[in-house]
């Protein structure tokens, strides 16, 4: 929740509605009785009237005098407040049998205290209505509304922590990352005893990761545990067009901070306001510098009992002001990597907590299938399963919606409406058969799940393949045999029709890509030796490759080229020589894919058993003494 009290838009322009009425019926009521008279009447043409015998009554008032004919119309005319209207009426020439009952009927009206009191309204009312206005912007300026005075108010969402709603229950598969902040903690529950110790606690905790790794959930379930208020605020919100802006808002948050200490200040991608300052091509950005200059003062500005501990989340730490990481501020960093299988286990355990699970799903399974999701992949997996089994009709998510879900994640929804020729199917079954036996025969390669011919995405078909287990260095040997793997298909099909498809395009970029990556970053060639040629520029403010400097000859260049053509050449002649070898297990597999389309992993191994025992890492050379 967020107590910091909000305008209400409806209750306001019900306000404003109600002044504008209120002023326009005082116009209207003031007006009201001009819009009676035509033209202009005169004192002595009512005397005239009334010796004619045209009138049949007057309304005599302290300032004017409704005068009514016999033919309905009525007439106004203004008098001297201080003068007797029917003593002028004499005077010029009015007898008293003009004026007689039978004749006109004069009826006096007592003067009334209303006109006074509405021509004092009408002088004091625009006073109290710019006096109200003012007074109406300054409350909306100290509740931190949307009016003119607010721009400099703090946006951030103050969250108490007496019901906490993540806890460190609710975060999985970033353990270190949880022990890491346990002692923070421990801090804003007992500060006492950190303090008489003499300890200082980090001011300043920054969580590093890819994107869906869990750092704003981790934030949260720090606040969850120690049950204080938590504000949340992202960089851009401090970023305004207007110069000292942001300043104004680091402040103010700062200060709510205070009010509300123990408490948790957590700034979501805190790289849009905290950039190397003074990088760019155009220059400085001075209410970013501004409002980051700020923000080093009020973290470095803390008292050692003042117990507010600032969080934040970025995946770019490496365009971060060193300012911002040197002991006193962002001094602690947390990384939050991508889980393992493990992690993913308990990960997928978090997000099915209320769910109706079939007996059969084992997500044991279902982690190992998962290689490189982080918390976010995982999340929506499962809610993709539960997506399939409401539309299949089912009470329960089945182990076949989650191997779907993972499908569609990786290669997209298939596209059964895709109509292809009997010709383009037979090449595609045997593009993708190619792919699968030539991976299956290599002991390297990761294991064949399922192969298919069905459409998803851009893809026509595709085979899956799913290590045994995660992997954090990869081995020249597991690099080449991947990229033997990726020609296969088009190896097959130039073994098995004697021509060539655009079918193989991304493999061939993969392949190329890997190549040249082994060369060049890797240093895995024997003829260029264990160096790295090329250095990879990256501008700051974009934060991506733009450009690749080139520290290295002409010469070099074109052993690079014809090292990375030698690799390539030798992968698609081992993927051929190996589908020569298993010509009838091709065959076999894209004969049994034309007539289910899909195969999976032990069907696959009952058509082709692996020759090779798979081999996870490489074993290490004996040496003799």
């Amino acid at each position: 929740m967020d107590p910091t009290p909000r305008s209400n838009p409806n209750r306001a322009s019900t306000i404003y509605l109600f002044i504008i009425l209120a002023i326009a019926g005082l116009i209207w009521y003031s007006f009201a009785g001009q819009r009676e008279q035509t033209k202009p009447l005169y004192i002595n043409q009512v005397a005239a009237d009334v010796q004619a015998g045209k009138v049949t009554r007057m309304v005599v008032k302290s300032t004017d005098v409704t005068v009514i004919y016999k033919d309905g119309t009525k007439r106004t005319v203004a008098i001297d407040p201080g003068e007797s209207f029917i003593r002028q009426l004499r005077d010029l020439g009015v007898t008293p049998e003009d004026l007689s009952p039978d004749r006109v009927k004069v009826e006096i009206v007592p003067p009334s205290v209303w006109p006074d009191i509405f021509t004092g309204i009408m002088y004091i009312l625009p006073i109290v209505l710019v006096v109200g206005m003012f007074w109406y912007l300054m409350r909306q300026s100290q509740a931190g509304g949307s009016g003119a005075l607010s721009f400099g108010k703090s946006r951030a969402r103050m969250f108490t922590g007496d019901r906490p709603i993540v806890t460190f229950d609710d975060v999985a598969g970033v353990d270190e990352a949880k022990e890491e902040l346990q002692e923070v903690v421990e801090f804003l529950k007992e500060p006492e005893k950190f303090l008489a110790l003499g300890a200082r606690i980090p001011k300043g905790v920054l969580l590093v990761g890819p994107p869906g790794t869990g750092k704003t959930l981790l934030a949260k379930a720090v606040a969850g545990e120690a049950g204080v208020p938590f504000f949340s605020i992202s960089g851009s919100e401090f970023v305004e067009m207007f110069v000292g802006v942001g300043a104004s808002r680091v402040r103010d948050l700062f200060d709510q901070a205070k009010r509300h200490s123990p408490c948790i200040v957590f700034v979501d991608e805190i790289d849009a306001v905290g950039r190397q300052r003074g990088a760019g091509l155009g220059g400085s950005h001075d209410e970013r510098e501004q409002t980051l200059n700020q923000l080093l003062v009020e973290m470095d500005g803390f008292d050692s009992d003042t117990n507010i501990i600032v969080m934040a989340a970025t995946n770019r730490p490496d365009i971060l002001d060193p300012a911002l990481l040197r002991p006193g501020r962002f001094d602690r960093r947390v990384v939050l990597d991508r889980p393992d299988m493990r992690g993913r286990e308990a990960i997928l355990k978090v997000h099915v907590r209320g769910k109706p699970i079939a007996p059969d799903v084992d997500l044991k399974v279902i982690a190992r299938s998962t290689p490189g999701f982080v918390g976010a992949d995982l999340e929506n997996l499962v809610n993709e399963a539960a997506i399939l089994a409401a539309r299949r009709g089912s009470k329960v998510i089945e182990q076949r919606d989650f191997e779907e879900a993972i499908e569609r994640v990786l290669a997209g929804p298939e596209r059964k409406s895709r109509v292809i020729s009997e010709d383009e199917k037979r090449i595609v079954a045997y593009h993708e058969a190619g792919h699968a036996v030539v991976m299956n025969a290599l002991p390297e390669a990761d294991p064949v799940h399922k192969v298919s011919i069905i459409a998803r995405g851009m893809a026509g078909g595709y085979t899956l393949t799913l290590p045994e287990e995660d992997r954090t260095l990869l081995s020249r040997r597991k690099v080449f045999a991947d990229m033997v793997g990726l020609l296969g298909g088009r190896a097959a099909e130039e073994l098995v029709f004697d021509d060539i498809t655009s079918g193989a395009a991304n493999d061939l970029e993969r392949v190329t890509h890997l190549a040249r990556t082994m060369v060049t970053r890797w240093g895995m060639s024997e003829t260029l030796g264990p160096l790295v040629y090329g250095k990879k520029d990256e501008l700051i403010f974009l934060g991506r490759e733009i450009a690749e400097q080139r520290d290295y000859s002409e010469a070099v260049a074109e052993q690079i080229d014809a090292e990375v053509r030698r690799l390539v050449t030798e992968a698609y002649q081992q993927a051929h020589s190996i589908l020569q070898k298993y010509r009838d297990k091709l065959d076999a597999v894209a004969q049994r894919l034309l007539e289910v389309e899909t195969i999976s992993r032990d069907e696959f191994e009952k058509i082709f058993p692996p020759p090779v025992p798979k081999r996870a890492t490489p074993k290490p050379k004996e040496t003799t003494a």
